[in-house]
């Protein structure tokens, strides 16, 4: 079947009947607004994100099912790299009227298998016809205490910078689907699933260990440059100490040059945070308490140092390679 015989209205009566009751939700899908609560002495944290088919995916390169997932995802992070707790979601889908309703639903079965393993709830959006291409845009609402949620705007010289997780393997899938290559599935599941350090920035910002904090949507070169220009500082990048997993330095010891997409490569999601250099042991301990480690990568300096790159053989250069930017490459 497709879209135009469902139609609008019962394609939205199909999600309302999966989404069901879920607490702080008084009125959900089937009204003009959600109303919702939040608990008390919290602050509302809210992002919002576009995907847009041929820009950000490819169906020849992702399934519906991990699309709906990953739309929801990439928000997540959003509220992770702030250290809340995610708790609401809206999606707004534009798509073609014959698209097929299987495809629509293997969309929203993803969708809603990544709220329920975080714990959210999809509380509503919209859905329209488009003349081309699949448009989604998502928006997530989360809570973090009163004073905990965690900016760009707090780093200091002498704070450490550390990054979750492995960098640069999202882009090399990307790079090798665009070359006409099929990645390995692991390396296929960091592009196409990737997984919000929910627990973790929660951790790191309810401890006051991080005095900054990010997501790697763009890569560490632009990311952690937000941060520097927020907190009117500079930082000093380790080359070596890049966390790299074993599929990227597989690729790498054939073609170095692909340690680019280490640092500018994005859509890695993990966490790039600054923490004070005496508490990096407790940092890396809630790391390994969490199950996603932390590394450390470079040092925060004063604004004049500017941002640099040391590498294996101690020397040091600007660094100029910069993630990704929709209007200026």
């Amino acid at each position: 079947m497709k879209l135009g015989a469902l139609g609008e209205f019962g394609l939205i009566d199909s999600i309302r009947a999966r989404v069901g009751v879920a607490p702080g939700v008084h009125r959900g899908i089937g009204d003009d607004a959600a109303e919702l609560e939040i608990p008390a002495g919290h602050r509302l944290l809210t992002s919002t994100d576009l995907l847009l088919e041929e820009v950000h995916f490819r169906f020849a390169w992702t399934s519906a099912y991990d699309l709906g997932r990953k739309a929801v995802a990439v928000n997540l992070s959003d509220i992770a790299a702030m250290g809340g707790e995610p708790r609401f979601v809206y999606v707004g889908l534009a798509c073609p009227a014959a698209t097929e309703v299987s495809q629509l639903e293997a969309f929203v079965n993803g969708v809603l298998a990544e709220t329920a393993e975080h714990g959210v709830t999809l509380v509503g959006g919209d859905t329209c016809r488009s003349p081309g291409p699949w448009v989604i845009s998502v928006t997530v609402e989360g809570t973090a205490p009163v004073g905990t949620a965690v900016g760009r705007d707090g780093a200091s010289p002498g704070d450490l910078v550390l990054v979750s997780g492995t960098l640069g393997d999202s882009a090399l899938a990307l790079s090798l689907w665009q070359q006409g290559e099929n990645p390995d599935s692991w390396l296929a599941a960091r592009h196409n699933r990737p997984s919000p350090r929910i627990a973790l920035g929660r951790e790191l910002a309810l401890t006051g260990l991080a005095t900054a904090m990010i997501d790697l949507s763009d890569g560490v070169a632009s990311d952690l440059e937000h941060i520097l220009q927020a907190s009117g500082v500079g930082a000093e990048i380790l080359g070596p100490a890049l966390p790299l997993s074993l599929a990227f330095r597989s690729h790498l010891e054939r073609q170095p040059g692909l340690i680019d997409l280490a640092l500018g490569g994005g859509e890695d999601y993990e966490l790039l945070c600054t923490v004070p250099a005496a508490r990096l042991d407790e940092a890396l301990s809630a790391g390994g308490r969490i199950g996603v480690p932390l590394t450390m990568i470079g040092t925060v300096k004063e604004r004049a140092a500017g941002f640099r790159l040391r590498d294996a053989a101690g020397e040091v250069r600007p660094l100029r390679v910069r993630g990704y930017d929709h209007f200026c490459r």
